[in-house]
């Protein structure tokens, strides 16, 4: 009787059937969850990572993992936690910031071994802005080798504003070595006052554009970037940065920083295109 309801509610409600909340636990204390969306089995399986500070639901992710899953592509799509139990709203720039990137990369290796769990063993790693830089860290440390390859829109480094990066880790690890708890406040990313502690800030600001630079050309998988013209979050001089350094890139002309209005439709065709590149590699 409870597998004929069962199949009655996927024939009802096939869309529904399709989608699925995993949870894990990624600390003591600590359970975060992914939205999981179902596709084909023969095709690359995405790990789909957020913005900083925001959640899978932030419009630029949601509405590519939607568009990913209509073309057949299976999309987990997590939620960093954060250090808060269950997050599943935005963190305010002024709330106290107790996680450290060095939480987000265990994260996003928990949610690739969850994905592996359920039988992928081909996996595309996409992010979007400070995703795309929290899945290079990922990629830079001993990447599960069901990791085939990244692909990186509106790739940013950790900006810090007017401070000095050099003074500021400086002062950072003073800080650690005479073991001070106190809290800092600084400019993160879009955020003007950002409050940490000095373990969680330093792990963020040691990311700069040399260090984003040295992962990418050190990456153990394929690579591609999908940046917009027209972003001006980024960093003067960052594009042609990035052009000399002849990483693959797309240029989308009159995009900004989160590819919005008919720019989603060019992130989702550049991200399809480099999937359908990457399942066609590693077809025997």
């Amino acid at each position: 009787m409870r597998v004929y309801l069962l199949c009655l509610l996927i024939l009802l409600f096939p869309t529904a059937a399709h989608a699925v909340i995993a949870k894990q636990e990624m600390r003591p204390g600590i359970p975060a969850s992914a939205e999981y969306l179902i596709g084909e089995r023969n095709k690359p399986a995405v790990l789909l990572l957020h913005g900083f500070l925001q959640t899978r639901e932030f419009s630029t992710v949601a509405t590519l993992a939607r568009g990913l899953q209509d073309a057949g592509y299976t999309v987990l799509s997590p939620t960093l936690s954060l250090n808060i139990p269950n997050r599943a709203q935005s963190l305010a720039c002024e709330a106290v910031h107790k996680h450290s990137l060095d939480d987000d990369v265990a994260e996003i290796g928990k949610w690739v071994n969850w994905l592996k769990s359920r039988g992928h063993r081909t996996i595309v790693l996409v992010g979007h802005s400070f995703g795309s830089l929290q899945l290079l860290s990922y990629l830079s440390l001993n990447p599960d080798p069901a990791v085939k390859a990244y692909i990186g829109a509106s790739l940013i480094e950790a900006q810090i504003g007017a401070t000095v990066r050099h003074a500021l880790i400086a002062q950072l690890e003073g800080r650690i070595h005479d073991k001070q708890r106190s809290l800092i406040t600084q400019t993160l990313s879009f955020c003007k006052k950002y409050t940490s502690t000095p373990e969680g800030l330093l792990s963020y600001v040691r990311w700069d554009q040399a260090r984003v630079q040295a992962a990418l050309k050190q990456s153990p998988v394929s690579t591609k970037l999908i940046m917009g013209d027209e972003d001006k979050t980024l960093e003067r001089g960052w594009l042609k940065a990035l052009q000399h350094m002849q990483v693959p890139m797309v240029i989308v002309s009159g995009a900004n920083h989160f590819m919005d209005g008919s720019h989603e439709f060019d992130l989702l065709d550049h991200t399809l295109k480099s999937l359908q590149a990457i399942q066609q590699a590693s077809s025997p």
